[in-house]
């Protein structure tokens, strides 16, 4: 069943940890303007899925200069965030959520989309991969693939954005605060030189 083809695949794709999942975390930890981030990642995979459906992907691997500055905007943006996520964990008065006022909405969302739309793989997964999937289901079964593949984001960054807030209890010390930003910083540095490899 197309539907249920699109969902597997795409959960497959999306529960792998990245850079857009980390930041998503710490948001839904930090019970930070939650919704707003959980409906940018799943709006924007929605509207890359469908972009893939209709032709998009064949476009995008034709142009190596988008490719080329998603890649290197990219890396640029990672070892940025990569940076302030260090000086966060060597900072650990900083660290606590409760420390600080929030961090405003529009600042929040726009680091949101840069973790989407300057992450090259997020073309290859969304417009190239699952829209070639969708597209060898035919004319009707396409849509039905894509819509799977479009409830599998909106299940996954909805839970992963509200149902972190479990692990509260566990954040409420600076040390743990300390270990998930020094983690993120990794991550982020480890998938920038990864972005810059040949």
């Amino acid at each position: 069943m197309p539907l249920l083809a699109g969902f597997a695949t795409s959960l497959s794709l999306i529960v792998a940890i990245g850079a857009q999942n980390a930041f998503v975390l710490r948001q839904g930890l930090r019970r930070e303007h939650v919704l707003p981030v959980v409906l940018t990642c799943a709006l924007s995979d929605a509207l890359l899925i469908s972009g893939g459906i209709a032709g998009l992907g064949a476009l995008l691997t034709r142009s190596q200069l988008a490719l080329d500055a998603a890649q290197y905007g990219g890396a640029a943006f990672l070892y940025l965030y990569a940076a302030f996520a260090l000086k966060r964990a060597f900072n650990p008065g900083s660290i606590s959520p409760a420390d600080h006022g929030p961090t405003a909405l529009r600042s929040v969302v726009l680091t949101c989309l840069a973790f989407t739309y300057l992450n090259p793989h997020v073309y290859l997964d969304t417009v190239v991969l699952l829209g070639s999937l969708a597209n060898q289901r035919g004319t009707d079964g396409r849509w039905f693939y894509g819509l799977g593949a479009v409830a599998a984001s909106f299940t996954w960054f909805f839970s992963l954005g509200f149902f972190s807030r479990t692990l509260t209890p566990v954040f409420t010390r600076p040390r743990a605060w300390q270990y998930l930003d020094t983690a993120i910083a990794l991550l982020m540095a480890t998938l920038a030189t990864w972005l810059l490899l040949p």
